[in-house]
């Protein structure tokens, strides 16, 4: 029964196997701030390039990490910022868009 107890050789708290995973820790941490930037300012009309810019980015980068992620804990975290990218990407195209159009 000894190989039943393991220590914990200090990996990422979003890596429950044990492996460190810098791509997916990358893609994770720039769709949340990209998803938090999005949501944040497509609250205000007149940042709708911004919001959508990054939302779509956002919905990328997240796409992408969560196509290559390999545990929960990481697919739960992209998913929230895949959520927060597309509110703003959405709220960004309703106050004008990508490229400025209408107003």
């Amino acid at each position: 029964m000894a190989q039943a107890m393991r220590p914990d050789p200090g990996h990422s708290l979003l890596a429950t196997d044990g492996k460190p995973h810098p791509l997916q820790d990358t893609l994770l941490a720039v769709t949340l701030v990209l998803g938090v930037l999005a949501f944040v300012t497509a609250m205000f009309h007149h940042l709708h390039l911004l919001s959508s810019w990054a939302g779509l980015i956002g919905i990328l980068t997240g796409a992408y990490g969560q196509f290559i992620s390999v545990t929960t804990r990481e697919r739960f975290a992209m998913i929230v910022g895949l959520g927060a990218s597309a509110v703003g990407f959405y709220l960004g195209m309703a106050h004008g868009g990508l490229f400025g159009a209408g107003g």
